[in-house]
């Protein structure tokens, strides 16, 4: 499983909200700070807000905001959100065709123990513990 481009931004967005929580953040302030292109944020960030992840602020005071705390979003949700299914292969995918091998395949059972631990800690991590990794190693510069 490769996380894309805008899995990565998504989740560089999001945790870039949660370092200003309460706080309106304008999407060019996020592009400067995360070295994305403006353009491509767009797209994202309408992902996000259509997903009622985040809140627009229009006008000169106006900007982006997390609609919850920081722990209140797991990993998982982002990335699902902006990758689809996780599954390390097709035949675990949320809408899998039925495969002719799957009842001898022996290796069906690894790619879902695969699965289910990428599952586990992308559902069990939530902004604010990377904000917490992330202070962290700030503190070791």
């Amino acid at each position: 499983m490769i996380i894309s481009t805008k899995g990565r931004y998504a989740l560089r967005i999001m945790l870039d909200l949660a370092n200003h929580s309460g706080e309106k953040v304008k999407l060019k302030d996020i592009a400067s700070r995360q070295e994305i292109s403006e353009k491509y944020m767009e797209q994202i960030i309408a992902v996000l807000n259509k997903a009622g992840y985040v809140r627009s602020t229009r006008g000169a005071r106006g900007g982006y905001q997390l609609v919850k705390a920081p722990k209140e979003y797991a990993v998982g949700m982002i990335l699902r959100l902006t990758e689809g299914s996780l599954a390390p292969v097709e035949c675990l995918s949320e809408n899998a065709l039925s495969c002719a091998r799957e009842k001898k395949c022996a290796a069906v059972e690894l790619y879902q123990r695969i699965y289910d631990a990428v599952n586990d800690v992308i559902d069990t991590t939530t902004l604010q513990d990377l904000l917490d990794i992330e202070q962290e190693k700030t503190k070791r510069e």
